[in-house]
């Protein structure tokens, strides 16, 4: 089993927040606890920053189990953008990322072909264990894009809220077959 869950509430909610290291609230780690508490898991992975770091230790902590850090999991980067709030951004120049990140990708940021590209290279590493990935909503986009192959207007149809958790089932193999088995949001 491969679970992919988004870190807790940050303490700054509602900004474009992708290389910002904002950390996470209490509530948040508690809510990643609360969700984590009946997977079975022999692994955490980790992005680096600070918001998934916290929820990944505290979860790991729980079960005495190791977790690794993984930077590749970290958030699309927003580069000019990182760290405000989107009506401080152009409305014209978001929506044109909305509409195509990989044409129109934030002044100095990161394109969305970069994401999961890396994505992709992180999920090659996953061994085939029950393994808990906490990372961001960007990531867990690109992770389904390349496990399931949905198109970027069919993944902005995810509702992923902080400490949601996408539960997949992966056989390995020149043809993976993967098995949405929950959503739990």
């Amino acid at each position: 089993m491969l679970y992919l869950m988004r870190h807790g509430a940050p303490t700054r909610e509602g900004l474009l927040l992708g290389r910002t290291d904002a950390s996470v609230t209490v509530q948040g780690i508690a809510a990643c606890l609360a969700r984590a508490a009946t997977l079975d898991v022999a692994r955490i992975v980790t992005s680096d920053l600070a918001r998934t770091g916290d929820c990944a230790r505290a979860i790991a902590a729980s079960r005495t189990i190791e977790f690794d850090v993984d930077p590749r999991w970290r958030e699309l980067d927003f580069g000019a953008w990182d760290g405000l709030e989107p009506a401080e951004v152009d409305p014209t120049a978001l929506a044109q990322f909305y509409d195509d990140p990989d044409v129109a990708p934030p002044p100095g940021g990161e394109r969305w072909s970069a994401l999961q590209g890396r994505v992709h290279d992180a999920l090659a590493d996953v061994p085939p264990t029950a393994t808990l990935i906490v990372t961001h909503g960007g990531a867990i986009r690109a992770a389904l894009a390349d496990l399931c192959g949905f198109n970027r207007r069919q993944l902005w149809a995810f509702d992923l809220p902080y400490a949601s958790l996408v539960s997949l089932r992966v056989w390995p193999g020149d043809e993976r077959t993967v098995q949405i088995v929950g959503l739990a949001t």
